[in-house]
This record gives structure tokens, C-alpha cells and sequence, in this order.
């Protein structure tokens, strides 16, 4: 059979279909598995679709149907159930063939047509380089890559893209904040610069200071009357009401336009050491995780080459943007966002959301024919104005999906953890690596829907027991390879497994675990679909709870050597479609545990 079952089935039905009712033969059909085994292996509800076009009962066109399905080798019995229903129920050879598929087709077994090797890129993460990243940072991480993985192995030719936001005020105050912890270092505690308490905090703007320090010793050094002057003194820390922050943040700015003064040409110098220690930083903390990216693009170079400013010309000239208070402003609320949004400030100065327009734009002028954006949730508002800013440069703004993430909440002994990294206390997806390791961070990450709230349960993801889901995957995987190990002297070696005669399986564990294994390729076009890789971890956590029991309940190594045989290849089907499903999500596939 060259084609899967679920094919097979809807060219039977659509066969019916066109010769009970010929106008309607373009009718979408559905076939899905029902959730109790004695509904059959797959439900079709044509009937029901076409009980208003036929003006009959649904149950009565379901009997049309059945008389007309052809003859199939793979189908043993077919019945009408409910309210019209048309229910498959497959031959146990035909269950069982998808193990001659998976051992023939290996690592390619479950892979889709689906995207037509068409171009598509993924952004995300894209988190600002103004410190380590932290837990919440970590799952757009790891459901960014998967989800790559996932559209790649679907048909997709997908580029992987973190946006590099190198040209904003956020990197101005990291800046800043490294070259007055530097300025400490040659300063006496009582005549030192009152450390903005809205700048950058954590350790690690220490030992950027310090590196500069060893690198340069004392040349970066100005005296504190100079970099005070003029700015605004610095309300009660204690203050939290809009008039104190207002404050401080005209403060802090004051303080970055006296260190540019001053500091001159040297000023790109700390701009741009603390820029690639943070890339630097990011970039292995995500290649360690197992993130990679094909594109790391610079939003300066989107004003250094101009683009911001043409498509706010562009846009300027198509009538989307007014002039109020000397600022411009794009007219998003003609698309449906809550307002308008400016554009360009009242001093000359670009918008993020300017130079945000011109990324996209940039994206369409590269040729992808599909854009996803990963954002936190907390973007959901951004999605109508850069939708409508598309629209308005003449594009197709359907091109565009923005997947949203809920940032992932740790506990730690019941604590939750504080993620800010403007005040330093954050708790870093290296930790978190470290004290849980990869696999657990990467399985638990993409184990609930991407926008649902997400508790990281630590207790649950070290432990090394049936509750912990990706140590019970991962154990199945163990589990074949010691079976293997016991069965051959060669056990990588189960190529002459291919041709093995798989009929002697004929018991309800041997049979529910091949019809599991026939799912996959249908689960990998759904979670493509939907953008949901939490589809594959549930799959395979069905699919090693199905082998666990299998493999508790029967004996492998039985002396009958055709069924010791084809017990090993149903085994090895079940290794490869773990390692399969594994290898999308970004996790490991231990031979021991």
C-alpha cells in the first residue's frame, strides 16, 4: 500500500459519495479516530453534511453510502453509529503494515507534503541584549525551535530569525549602566554617582565594568560633577506614583546624554562592548539549549540603510499618517487597532514601531510566502497595528500569523521567582538548565498549548518516575534498546527487521499499539496546522504509555522466533517513532537509563 490508510478510507468514501450524490462530489471528508476502541479505528460524518443538501435523514444516506463503498482489503467491517456515523473498523493487517512503513522509512516516517517546501520564517525569542535570558524567555525559546523543527519536518522550508534590537533606549541604559558601575571602580563609595535604581542592576553589569577596566584600565573615566550636570535630582526611592517614575526616568536619560557628551566616540565603544557581550551571552545560553538560528538581523541596520524612514514616506504619502503636536502618527485605528500610533516623535526621533513596520516590510521584500512571529502575550495589542501598517504599504497582511506564548511561571519550594531584569533578580534559563537539565526544559516548556499559563513544576521535572512525562518517554526509548541489546549482538543492525512477517500479532496490546503508531502522521499535520507542537508531547506520551503496558504485560524474547521477531520489530517501530517525535521537540534519546 503506497498510501496511508486514512487516505485509502476518504478515496472510498469520496467513491460513494460521487456515485450516490455526483453534485455533491466536492464535499470536504472527514475522518476521525474515535476516542472508544469500539467505535472502530476511524468515523466518517458525511452523512450528517449532506443531510441538508439531500433533505433526508442522515442515518438513511449513511446506508446509500455503505452500499456503495468499494471492496477494500483493508477494511473488516464497516457500520453506521448514532446519528449517522459511518464507523471503519480495520483488519489487523492492516493495523499492522505501519510497522513495515516506519522501519522502511526511518527518520523520515511521518514526514509531510504539507508545506510545499514553500519559504517561511520564523522570528523569536528576539528578547532585547540587555541581560541573561531568563525562564519566561525559555519557552518561546523552546516552542519557537520546536515549532521550526515541527514546519521543517512538515514540508516547510523554514528560516529560523531572532531580531536583534541593538538601536533603542534599552541598550542606551545597559550602556550606561556598565560604564557607571565602571566609573565605581576607580571612585570612592562616598563620592560615587548615585546608581539609577531604573537602571540595569545585576551582576552582570559588574563584570562588564570590570572587563572594561582590565581591557582599558582608567581611559573611560570621567569625573562625577561632569556627568551629573544638569540633570534632575532623584525623587525618594520609595516612591512608586507616576510623578516619582516620570522623574527618574528623566534622570536616567539626562545621564545618557551627559556619558555621550562626554565620553564622544568613545561612548560607541561601551554601546558596543556591552551590545556583544550580551549577543555573546545569548547567543551560546540558546546554542547550549539547543536553539539555533539561521538569522540574527540588526534592527540599526534597518536606519542605516534607510528603510525606516522610506516606509514612513511611504506610508506618508499614501495618506496613512497626520501631523499632531509636531509628531506623526500612523492611522492604525483605520485597522482596527484601539487608536492610533505614532510614528515619528516630535523631535525627529523613529518609533519601535516604525522600525518594526520596516522589519516586516523587509521580510516581505526577502520573498518569505509565510511569516509567524512569536510574541508573549502580553503583545496580543501590537497584532492589529502591524497587521494594518501591511495593509497599508499594499502587502498581505494574511501572510502574517503572530503566535502568542505565556511566559512560563517557576516555582522554587513553593516560591515563585521574580524574572525583572531591570532589577537584576531573575532567575536565568541557564540555572534553570543546569539544575533540571535540557530535556526536562525543553519537553516541559511545550507540554501545555503556547498561550496557556505554564507553572514549571521543578519537583515534577527532576524526578525519575512515571509521573515525570519525559522520563517515562524517554525510558520506553531505553527500554527497546536493552530489549535489543538482548536480542542480537548487533542491535543496531535490524535492517533484515523490515521483512518480518508482522501477522503473528494479533493481541489487543500488539494491535492498539500499531494503530497508535499510525497516528503520527496525521498527528504531525495537525500540529502543523495549528501551530502546535504540545500535539507531539501528548502523542508521545500516549504512545509510551501503550508500549510500557505492551511491554509489562507480555513477554518479548518468547522462544517462537517468528513472533519473538516480530515483536522486536514492532519494538524497534515504536524507538523510531519516539526518536521521530523526540528529535522535533528538541529532546534526547537516551539507549540507558
Amino acid at each position: 500500500m503506497n498510501h496511508d490508510i486514512k487516505t485509502h478510507l476518504t478515496d472510498l468514501m469520496r467513491a460513494a459519495l460521487i456515485s450516490v450524490v455526483p453534485d455533491q462530489a466536492d464535499t470536504d471528508i472527514v475522518l476521525e479516530r474515535p476516542k472508544q476502541v469500539a467505535h472502530g479505528d476511524f468515523s466518517c460524518n458525511l452523512a450528517m453534511q449532506l443531510a441538508r443538501p439531500m433533505k433526508r435523514n442522515p442515518r438513511e444516506i449513511a446506508k446509500l453510502l455503505l452500499s456503495e463503498i468499494p471492496k477494500s482489503p483493508y477494511v473488516g467491517k464497516t457500520e453506521i453509529a448514532g446519528a449517522g456515523f459511518i464507523n471503519f473498523h480495520l483488519l489487523p493487517s492492516a493495523k499492522l503494515e505501519v510497522i513495515r512503513r516506519i522501519l522502511a522509512q526511518g527518520v523520515a516516517f511521518g514526514r509531510s507534503t504539507l508545506g510545499g517546501k514553500r519559504k517561511l520564517q520564523i522570528e523569536f525569542v528576539s528578547a532585547n541584549p540587555t541581560g541573561p535570558l531568563h525562564v519566561g524567555h525559555g519557552r518561546g525559546a523552546a516552542y519557537g525551535a520546536s515549532l521550526s523543527n515541527l514546519l521543517a519536518f512538515a514540508g516547510w522550508d523554514v528560516t529560523r530569525e531572532y531580531y536583534v534590537n541593538d538601536a533603542g533606549r534599552q541598550m542606551d541604559i545597559l550602556a550606561l549602566s556598565a560604564w557607571l558601575r565602571y566609573l565605581e571602580l576607580y571612585t570612592e563609595a562616598s563620592t560615587r554617582i548615585p546608581f539609577p535604581p531604573n537602571a540595569y542592576q545585576g551582576d552582570y553589569v559588574r563584570d562588564m565594568a570590570k572587563q572594561m577596566k582590565i581591557a582599558h584600565d582608567g581611559k573611560y573615566v570621567r569625573p562625577a560633577a561632569a556627568v551629573l550636570q544638569g540633570t534632575p535630582g532623584l525623587p525618594d526611592t520609595e516612591r512608586t506614583d507616576d510623578e516619582a517614575r516620570a522623574q527618574r526616568e528623566t534622570h536616567l536619560d539626562a545621564l545618557i546624554a551627559n556619558a555621550k557628551a562626554l565620553l564622544g566616540e568613545d561612548w560607541n565603544y561601551v554601546h558596543n562592548h556591552v551590545l556583544t557581550e550580551q549577543l555573546e551571552d545569548c547567543r551560546g545560553d540558546l546554542e547550549e539549549f539547543g536553539v539555533h538560528f539561521d538569522v540574527w538581523f540588526s534592527e540599526k541596520s534597518l536606519f542605516d540603510t534607510g528603510l525606516v524612514a522610506r516606509c514612513v514616506e511611504q506610508l506618508e504619502k499614501a495618506g496613512h499618517l497626520y501631523d499632531q503636536d509636531g509628531a506623526k502618527w500612523f492611522k492604525s485605528s483605520t485597522f482596527g487597532d484601539e487608536k492610533d500610533r505614532v510614528v515619528q516623535r516630535d523631535n525627529g526621533l523613529y518609533t519601535y514601531f516604525a522600525s518594526d513596520i520596516a522589519y516586516h516590510l523587509n521580510k516581505y521584500d526577502r520573498g518569505f510566502e509565510r511569516i509567524i512571529n512569536i510574541w508573549g502575550a502580553d503583545h496580543h495589542g501590537y497584532i492589529p497595528r502591524v497587521k494594518g501598517a501591511l495593509t497599508a504599504l499594499g502587502l498581505d497582511a494574511d501572510v502574517l500569523d503572530v503566535a502568542l506564548v505565556q511566559f512560563a511561571v517557576l516555582y522554587r519550594n513553593g516560591q515563585k521567582a521574580s524574572m525583572s531584569t531591570r532589577s537584576g533578580e531573575f532567575v536565568t534559563l541557564r540555572t534553570l538548565r543546569e539544575e533540571v537539565g535540557n530535556d526536562a526544559c525543553r519537553f516541559f516548556y511545550v507540554l501545555r498549548k503556547s498561550d496557556q499559563h505554564l507553572d514549571f513544576d521543578l519537583d515534577l521535572a527532576t524526578s525519575q518516575t512515571n509521573e515525570n512525562p519525559v522520563y517515562y518517554i524517554q525510558y520506553a526509548h531505553a527500554r527497546v534498546c536493552s530489549l535489543l541489546a538482548q536480542w542480537s549482538t548487533h542491535p543496531d543492525d535490524v535492517a533484515a527487521l523490515a521483512d518480518t512477517e508482522c501477522a503473528v500479532l494479533n493481541n489487543p496490546h500488539e494491535l492498539a499499539l500499531a494503530a497508535k503508531l499510525g497516528e503520527f502522521p496525521e498527528v504531525i499535520e495537525s500540529a502543523a496546522r495549528e501551530l502546535a507542537p504540545h500535539l507531539i508531547a501528548f502523542y508521545l506520551k500516549d504512545l509510551a504509555a501503550e508500549f510500557h503496558s505492551y511491554y509489562n504485560a507480555e513477554r518479548m524474547l518468547v522462544d517462537d522466533v517468528l513472533l519473538k521477531n516480530a515483536r522486536i520489530a514492532l519494538s524497534v517501530a515504536v524507538r523510531q517513532v519516539i526518536r521521530n517525535g523526540l528529535v522535533i521537540l528538541g529532546v534526547s534519546c537516551p539507549q540507558s537509563m
